[in-house]
Protein backbone atom coordinates (compact mmCIF):
# COMPACT_ATOMS: atom_id res chain seq x y z
CA UNK A 1 0.00 0.00 0.00
CA UNK A 2 0.79 3.07 -0.53
CA UNK A 3 2.62 5.34 2.52
CA UNK A 4 1.39 8.80 3.61
CA UNK A 5 3.65 11.58 5.39
CA UNK A 6 1.09 13.63 7.48
CA UNK A 7 3.36 17.40 8.91
CA UNK A 8 0.93 18.68 11.00
CA UNK A 9 0.79 22.06 12.82
CA UNK A 10 -2.11 23.08 14.82
CA UNK A 11 -1.61 23.73 18.54
CA UNK A 12 -5.10 22.79 19.26
CA UNK A 13 -6.59 19.16 18.24
CA UNK A 14 -10.16 20.42 17.58
CA UNK A 15 -9.48 23.16 15.34
CA UNK A 16 -11.00 22.85 12.17
CA UNK A 17 -7.28 22.22 10.97
CA UNK A 18 -7.43 18.90 13.53
CA UNK A 19 -10.43 17.99 11.97
CA UNK A 20 -9.06 17.93 7.89
CA UNK A 21 -5.97 16.22 9.73
CA UNK A 22 -8.41 13.61 11.44
CA UNK A 23 -10.39 13.63 7.67
CA UNK A 24 -7.16 12.87 6.18
CA UNK A 25 -5.89 9.66 8.24
CA UNK A 26 -9.48 8.22 7.99
CA UNK A 27 -10.01 8.55 4.64
CA UNK A 28 -6.71 6.86 3.42
CA UNK A 29 -6.18 4.61 6.31
CA UNK A 30 -9.89 3.37 4.22
CA UNK A 31 -7.99 3.15 0.93
CA UNK A 32 -5.50 1.38 2.50
CA UNK A 33 -2.24 3.55 2.95
CA UNK A 34 -0.31 3.70 5.77
CA UNK A 35 -0.52 6.99 7.54
CA UNK A 36 2.17 8.68 9.68
CA UNK A 37 1.45 11.92 11.33
CA UNK A 38 4.28 14.32 12.68
CA UNK A 39 2.31 16.64 14.98
CA UNK A 40 4.77 19.41 15.59
CA UNK A 41 2.93 21.11 17.99
CA UNK A 42 2.07 17.60 20.31
CA UNK A 43 5.71 16.69 19.60
CA UNK A 44 7.18 20.20 20.92
CA UNK A 45 9.48 19.98 17.54
CA UNK A 46 12.10 22.10 17.85
CA UNK A 47 12.18 24.81 14.77
CA UNK A 48 15.73 26.35 15.53
CA UNK A 49 18.87 25.25 13.26
CA UNK A 50 21.23 25.59 15.20
CA UNK A 51 24.18 23.32 17.17
CA UNK A 52 22.78 20.99 18.62
CA UNK A 53 21.17 19.29 15.21
CA UNK A 54 25.00 17.78 14.84
CA UNK A 55 25.81 14.71 17.08
CA UNK A 56 29.73 14.91 17.94
CA UNK A 57 32.46 16.77 16.42
CA UNK A 58 32.18 19.61 14.12
CA UNK A 59 33.34 19.39 10.48
CA UNK A 60 35.01 23.08 10.88
CA UNK A 61 35.03 24.01 14.74
CA UNK A 62 36.67 27.15 13.80
CA UNK A 63 33.45 28.63 12.24
CA UNK A 64 30.36 27.14 12.72
CA UNK A 65 27.93 26.89 8.95
CA UNK A 66 25.18 25.49 9.53
CA UNK A 67 24.50 24.25 5.75
CA UNK A 68 27.91 22.73 5.40
CA UNK A 69 28.26 20.88 8.87
CA UNK A 70 24.28 19.49 8.40
CA UNK A 71 25.79 18.11 5.27
CA UNK A 72 29.00 16.41 6.73
CA UNK A 73 26.25 15.01 9.85
CA UNK A 74 24.15 13.69 7.45
CA UNK A 75 26.68 11.77 5.25
CA UNK A 76 27.96 10.45 8.58
CA UNK A 77 24.96 10.00 10.14
CA UNK A 78 25.49 12.35 12.73
CA UNK A 79 22.30 14.35 12.68
CA UNK A 80 20.37 14.56 16.35
CA UNK A 81 17.76 11.53 16.61
CA UNK A 82 14.58 13.52 15.78
CA UNK A 83 16.00 15.04 12.60
CA UNK A 84 16.61 11.11 11.37
CA UNK A 85 13.30 10.11 12.60
CA UNK A 86 11.73 12.70 10.57
CA UNK A 87 14.24 11.58 7.42
CA UNK A 88 13.05 8.43 7.58
CA UNK A 89 9.28 9.13 7.31
CA UNK A 90 10.03 11.20 4.58
CA UNK A 91 12.12 8.47 3.16
CA UNK A 92 8.99 6.30 3.29
CA UNK A 93 6.20 8.21 2.33
CA UNK A 94 4.99 8.42 -1.55
CA UNK A 95 2.76 11.35 -0.30
CA UNK A 96 3.58 14.56 2.14
CA UNK A 97 0.11 16.30 3.33
CA UNK A 98 1.27 20.03 4.71
CA UNK A 99 -1.54 20.69 7.33
CA UNK A 100 -1.20 23.97 8.88
CA UNK A 101 -3.26 27.61 8.97
CA UNK A 102 -1.84 30.22 6.86
CA UNK A 103 0.13 33.15 8.94
CA UNK A 104 1.19 36.04 7.98
CA UNK A 105 1.19 34.76 4.56
CA UNK A 106 3.22 31.76 4.78
CA UNK A 107 3.39 28.49 6.95
CA UNK A 108 3.96 28.58 11.15
CA UNK A 109 7.48 28.75 12.42
CA UNK A 110 6.99 25.82 13.97
CA UNK A 111 6.65 24.12 9.87
CA UNK A 112 8.84 26.17 8.19
CA UNK A 113 11.69 25.06 11.12
CA UNK A 114 10.39 21.57 10.36
CA UNK A 115 11.35 22.66 6.38
CA UNK A 116 14.69 24.17 7.70
CA UNK A 117 16.03 21.05 9.65
CA UNK A 118 14.80 18.21 8.16
CA UNK A 119 15.26 18.99 4.00
CA UNK A 120 19.42 19.16 4.55
CA UNK A 121 21.48 19.50 1.52
CA UNK A 122 22.58 15.71 0.98
CA UNK A 123 19.08 14.22 1.67
CA UNK A 124 16.75 16.43 -0.24
CA UNK A 125 18.76 18.23 -2.76
CA UNK A 126 22.42 19.11 -3.12
CA UNK A 127 23.49 21.28 -6.29
CA UNK A 128 23.17 20.64 -9.25
CA UNK A 129 20.39 17.97 -8.01
CA UNK A 130 17.63 20.10 -7.75
CA UNK A 131 14.29 20.77 -8.99
CA UNK A 132 13.59 17.98 -11.20
CA UNK A 133 16.44 16.18 -10.40
CA UNK A 134 16.04 17.14 -6.40
CA UNK A 135 16.84 14.00 -4.59
CA UNK A 136 13.09 13.40 -3.35
CA UNK A 137 11.97 13.34 -6.86
CA UNK A 138 9.30 10.43 -7.49
CA UNK A 139 7.45 11.52 -4.38
CA UNK A 140 4.17 13.91 -4.39
CA UNK A 141 3.28 17.14 -2.28
CA UNK A 142 -0.08 18.45 -0.73
CA UNK A 143 -0.36 21.77 0.72
CA UNK A 144 -3.79 21.88 2.59
CA UNK A 145 -4.49 25.18 4.54
CA UNK A 146 -6.89 27.32 6.01
CA UNK A 147 -6.95 31.19 5.77
CA UNK A 148 -8.43 33.91 7.91
CA UNK A 149 -9.30 35.88 5.00
CA UNK A 150 -12.38 35.43 2.30
CA UNK A 151 -11.46 33.91 -1.11
CA UNK A 152 -12.20 37.02 -2.83
CA UNK A 153 -9.20 38.97 -0.52
CA UNK A 154 -7.21 36.33 -2.21
CA UNK A 155 -8.17 36.93 -5.85
CA UNK A 156 -6.25 38.48 -8.35
CA UNK A 157 -5.99 42.63 -8.40
CA UNK A 158 -7.35 42.21 -4.60
CA UNK A 159 -5.32 43.66 -1.23
CA UNK A 160 -3.85 40.18 -0.81
CA UNK A 161 -3.28 39.28 -4.18
CA UNK A 162 -3.65 36.12 -5.73
CA UNK A 163 -2.68 33.23 -3.47
CA UNK A 164 -1.02 31.52 -5.87
CA UNK A 165 1.51 34.15 -5.40
CA UNK A 166 2.43 32.75 -1.35
CA UNK A 167 2.51 29.35 -2.51
CA UNK A 168 5.54 29.93 -4.48
CA UNK A 169 8.35 30.19 -1.95
CA UNK A 170 6.13 27.07 -0.31
CA UNK A 171 5.27 24.85 -3.19
CA UNK A 172 7.96 25.95 -5.82
CA UNK A 173 10.93 26.89 -3.50
CA UNK A 174 10.91 23.90 -0.96
CA UNK A 175 9.25 21.31 -2.73
CA UNK A 176 9.72 21.68 -6.27
CA UNK A 177 13.35 22.59 -4.67
CA UNK A 178 13.91 18.61 -3.98
CA UNK A 179 12.43 17.27 -6.74
CA UNK A 180 9.27 16.73 -4.93
CA UNK A 181 6.17 16.86 -7.42
CA UNK A 182 3.16 19.17 -6.40
CA UNK A 183 -0.79 18.10 -5.74
CA UNK A 184 -2.94 21.47 -6.53
CA UNK A 185 -3.31 22.78 -3.21
CA UNK A 186 -6.47 22.58 -0.98
CA UNK A 187 -7.59 25.72 0.63
CA UNK A 188 -10.34 26.24 3.08
CA UNK A 189 -11.25 29.82 3.25
CA UNK A 190 -11.83 31.31 6.52
CA UNK A 191 -13.34 28.77 8.33
CA UNK A 192 -13.85 30.70 11.46
CA UNK A 193 -15.98 33.05 10.22
CA UNK A 194 -18.93 30.53 8.28
CA UNK A 195 -21.61 28.05 9.56
CA UNK A 196 -20.93 24.83 10.68
CA UNK A 197 -23.14 23.62 7.78
CA UNK A 198 -20.41 25.47 5.86
CA UNK A 199 -18.09 23.74 7.66
CA UNK A 200 -19.28 20.39 7.40
CA UNK A 201 -19.36 20.81 4.06
CA UNK A 202 -15.61 21.66 3.58
CA UNK A 203 -14.53 18.55 5.57
CA UNK A 204 -16.98 16.57 3.00
CA UNK A 205 -15.30 18.21 0.10
CA UNK A 206 -12.04 17.29 1.24
CA UNK A 207 -12.87 13.74 2.07
CA UNK A 208 -14.03 13.58 -1.39
CA UNK A 209 -10.87 14.73 -2.81
CA UNK A 210 -8.86 12.69 -1.21
CA UNK A 211 -10.89 9.25 -2.88
CA UNK A 212 -9.57 10.51 -6.06
CA UNK A 213 -6.32 11.75 -5.12
CA UNK A 214 -4.05 9.26 -7.11
CA UNK A 215 -5.39 10.09 -10.08
CA UNK A 216 -4.82 13.69 -10.14
CA UNK A 217 -1.57 14.70 -12.26
CA UNK A 218 1.04 17.45 -10.42
CA UNK A 219 0.48 21.10 -11.08
CA UNK A 220 3.10 22.50 -13.45
CA UNK A 221 6.05 24.20 -11.50
CA UNK A 222 6.46 26.98 -13.55
CA UNK A 223 6.38 30.80 -12.96
CA UNK A 224 3.08 31.19 -15.07
CA UNK A 225 1.18 28.89 -12.94
CA UNK A 226 1.84 30.72 -9.66
CA UNK A 227 2.06 34.62 -11.66
CA UNK A 228 0.22 34.51 -14.84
Amino acid sequence: GRKVLIVYAHQEPKSFNGSLKRVAVEELSKQGCSVMVSDLYAMQFEPRATRNDIVGCLHNSEEFNYGMEALEAYKRGGLSSDLIEEQKKVQEADLMIFQFPLYWFSMPAIMKGWMDRVLVQGFAHEFPNCYDSGLLKNKLALFSFTTGGSKEMYAKGSINGDIRYLLWPMQHGIMHFCGVKVLAPHICFTPEYVSEEKRKDMLIAWAQRLRTLWKEEPIICSPEWYFK
